[in-house]
């Protein structure tokens, strides 16, 4: 046996019977089938490095794609302590980035044009010469559709036909949003700006059409992977087909029962597809889940079980490796706050029991509901964190922090005295250790510095001899990767920021029908069944304590009527208390009980209110916004402004208005 085959031997030594199957496919096309909890990021860097020490492919050859700088740096880390260097993997983003910069002479004969890095500005000025009135959600709503536009391959004139076959729910009359579209793309041509959808379609165009430079990159890069597939949408497909330019030496990986992205563009039929388009692929399953306890994997194959079968590759159906656990729990509620109450006492008991509270997670389907949460976990006195705000590293705190460390670890550093001298630093800042404020902001900057220390500590622990200069190092590292620290208490997070993270225990909240699935899927079953994979994808975030709960009023004293999630039949103990049956839903408003009297008590405000102000009624809320008013009854302008398609202009000229609606 040759030094090559016994590395590669050895890379192997310790995957599972699957995993090793998957990992020494490293020819043609392969399709790697990798259930939540499998070990997929554990296989494809295997792969990888087997396919190097076996002789393979040369490691400068490969270009791993993912959708997250975090992922990105987790692939180069572990292959790094494969012993495998020179691997590109990067985001598709970056990839491009990196490809068009190096060739844009060629290609747009010049330098690398400039980036719009937030299209808000931009996208407004379109607006205001299309003569809309918009405010900062409505932009937002607005840059969205652009990015849909763009990532389907949709042509500002053919975007009102496509947005009509694929349901979406524009923010403004959809002949009004290919106007802005139209007049985005021009403002962009004429600063002689791209932005980053740009990035991709112009190395696609690039590898299509300058021969001199697809020439370079296809010898360049021979062997590809592509981290989950299933989020591919049609502008990543089509630079990955110019990348590939009909070869077929690809790896995808990805799990179609985790398509949760479908209304940013994502499209699952590339990898339900990939076996038609290439017959002679290699598909590798891997269902052994070494994340979650076999309670909670049966909870999860049940669930998805339930869903109808989808043509292309099979189905999934995950084998609980671990120990076993408590069975999942179901809990029903009066009202909100009570199950808000309930929820925070359950995570009180579990931190005073030994379980961190960074190892707890609960999870919603929409941000308007973590208020309630914040609320009762500040009043039993546990901390939690906000996840999918702003990024860690982007903090105003993290960054004064981050530029003192640099400034003392130019002045040198003390041998063995790296967390003292962290401590010192962030103390000149106003940081008190073990002395948290009581909550808000305050908090929140106090827990973004304690992070910081808390690494240090562990790093450390694993390295004493770590200085200063070698901390700051790693902590560069870590923001080039988005790779923040960990920050101490409950993560609150929506089911969609949950995707990738596990927690020993999850608390899946505000399971009624409405909710989850959300009232603007249930004209489209399609869109439903996306729902019932979002609820998938949060009961796989639990390691070994799951619970899911739901409440049969929004407010105290309010009716009891709102069914429970209807993905939750056949998975939850039939309800004690009387639960009305689902009544069959025809048109596209499908409220009922008191939602649908507060929709029409909603709309008749509308009508007056657009008619005083000489406007359409969908200018001042579109019915999709009603809806989720009417289901969510907000009952402070905090609430109010969490939902869809209400901004800070729409919250001061109807706020009031549509909290003393709801209120009658």
């Amino acid at each position: 046996m040759s030094a090559g085959e016994r590395g590669g031997e050895a890379v192997l030594a310790g995957l599972d019977d699957e995993q090793r199957a998957a990992a020494s496919a490293v020819s043609g096309p392969v399709c790697i089938l990798a259930g939540a909890g499998t070990g997929k990021t554990r296989t494809i860097t295997h792969r990888i490095a087997y396919g190097v020490h076996v002789g393979a492919f040369a490691p400068e050859t490969v270009l791993a794609v993912t959708f997250t700088a975090r992922a990105a740096g987790e692939l180069r880390t572990r292959l790094a302590a494969l012993g495998v260097g020179g691997v590109q993997a990067r985001t598709f983003h970056a990839a491009a980035m990196r490809q068009l910069r190096y060739f844009a002479p060629q290609v747009l004969g010049g330098p690398m044009p400039p980036l719009i890095e937030n299209k808000l500005r931009v996208v407004g000025n379109a607006a205001a010469r299309a003569r809309l009135t918009t405010d900062r959600t409505s932009l937002r709503d607005l840059a969205s559709e652009i990015e849909w536009a763009k990532t389907t391959l949709a042509t500002p004139e053919d975007y009102p036909a496509r947005a009509k076959a694929a349901g979406r729910e524009p923010p403004f009359e959809a002949a009004a949003v290919a106007q802005v579209y139209a007049s985005y793309e021009a403002a962009k041509q004429r600063d002689g700006a791209l932005d980053f959808e740009d990035l991709l379609l112009v190395t696609a165009y690039a590898l299509e059409e300058h021969q001199q430079v697809s020439r370079q990159i296809r010898t360049q890069y021979r062997h590809f992977v592509v981290d989950e597939y299933q989020d591919v949408n049609p502008l990543q497909q089509r630079l990955l087909d110019a990348w590939l330019g009909g070869r077929a030496d690809v790896c995808v990986v990805g799990d179609p029962n985790q398509t949760i992205y479908s209304f940013t563009g994502a499209d699952p039929d590339y990898l339900l597809g990939f076996a038609d388009r290439y017959p002679d692929a290699e598909v590798v399953k891997l269902e052994r889940d070494y994340r979650s306890t076999p309670q909670v994997v049966g909870l999860a194959n049940k669930l998805i079980g339930q869903a109808p079968k989808r043509k292309g590759l099979p189905g999934l159906r995950l084998l609980g490796q671990r120990a076993e656990g408590p069975a999942p729990r179901f809990a029903e509620h009066p009202d909100e706050p009570a199950e808000a109450k309930a929820v925070a006492a359950a995570c009180r008991e579990l931190v005073d029991a030994g379980t961190p509270a960074a190892e707890i997670a609960i999870l919603f389907r929409i941000n308007a509901q973590s208020e309630v949460y914040e609320n009762a976990l500040t009043d039993v006195g546990v901390p939690y964190v906000l996840k999918g705000g702003e990024r860690f590293f982007e903090r105003p705190e993290v960054r004064e922090a981050l530029l003192l460390l640099r400034g003392a670890a130019a002045g040198g550093s003390e041998p063995g005295a790296l967390v003292p001298t962290v401590r010192d630093v962030l103390a000149s800042t106003g940081w008190v250790e073990h002395r948290p404020p009581a909550g808000g902001a305050a908090r929140d900057r106090w827990q973004s510095l304690s992070a910081l220390v808390d690494l240090a500590v562990d790093l450390v622990a694993e390295n004493p001899a770590l200085d200063l200069p070698g901390f700051v190092g790693h902590l560069a590292q870590r923001a080039d990767a988005q790779h923040a620290p960990t920050v101490q208490g409950v993560t609150l997070a929506s089911m969609h920021a949950a995707k990738g993270l596990e927690w020993d225990a999850v608390f899946v909240v505000g399971l009624v029908d409405g909710v989850l699935p959300i009232s603007q899927s249930l004209s489209r079953p399609d869109a439903v069944e996306e729902e019932r994979r979002l609820l998938y994808v949060a009961v796989t975030r639990a390691r070994e304590q799951l619970t899911l709960s739901w409440s049969l009023a929004r407010n105290p004293g309010a009716r009891r009527n709102r069914p429970r999630s209807r993905f939750l039949d056949g998975l939850a103990p039939d309800s004690a208390a009387a639960v009305p049956a689902r009544k069959p839903k025809k048109a596209k408003v499908v409220l009922d009980g008191e939602a649908g009297e507060l929709f029409e008590r909603l709309r008749a405000w509308r009508s007056s209110a657009a008619q005083a102000a000489s406007v359409p009624a969908y200018v001042v809320f579109n019915d999709s916004t009603l809806q989720a008013i009417a289901e969510t009854r907000p009952s402070t302008l905090r609430e109010l402004g969490g939902l869809p398609g209400i901004g800070a202009k729409k919250l001061e000229l109807y706020g009031e208005d549509v909290l003393a609606t709801v209120s009658e």
